[in-house]
């Protein structure tokens, strides 16, 4: 768990199914980290509630890159409900919150990450597509008035 660039993230950083310009997104937004000029815009496309597409695409360190293709495919046929928690417990675990086995189980390969939680100056790097998920559906909650 110490080092952080371990087979998933690298295979992720390398090969990332998920970043791609998506075609007629329900929601986009783009989310910067100025700290080290990680910059994405995340697209989500929608069926009813469930999100049936994610993509990104932008530039960045290969933690936010990795991050935001692991974010893509773990919330792609979540509901939005069920992807705002999952991007909740990933920002706890990656803050050093969330240490449950049982837990971090839902996170899948994404709790693989886990061990960034060690290094402050990479927490934001692999928090930019979570953030940015959670603020687009954030943003679509309040503008549906729930």
């Amino acid at each position: 768990m110490n080092n952080i660039y371990n087979t998933a993230l690298m295979e992720h950083n390398a090969h990332p199914d998920y970043k791609y310009e998506m075609d007629d997104p329900t929601l986009q937004h783009e989310g910067v980290n100025p700290s080290c000029g990680d910059d994405i815009v995340l697209s989500l496309k929608l069926n009813g509630d469930v999100i049936e597409e994610a993509a990104f695409t932008g530039h960045g360190c290969a933690v936010s890159q990795a991050s935001a293709d692991i974010m893509a495919d773990l919330i792609t046929d979540e509901t939005a409900d069920n992807a705002r928690h999952l991007c909740d417990l990933f920002l706890k675990m990656i803050r050093g919150e969330v240490t449950d086995d049982a837990e971090l189980e839902e996170l899948g390969e994404a709790a693989q990450l886990k061990g960034i939680s060690l290094m402050p100056a990479r927490v934001k790097c692999a928090e930019l597509g979570w953030r940015t998920a959670m603020t687009m559906l954030d943003e679509r909650l309040a503008a549906e008035g729930k």
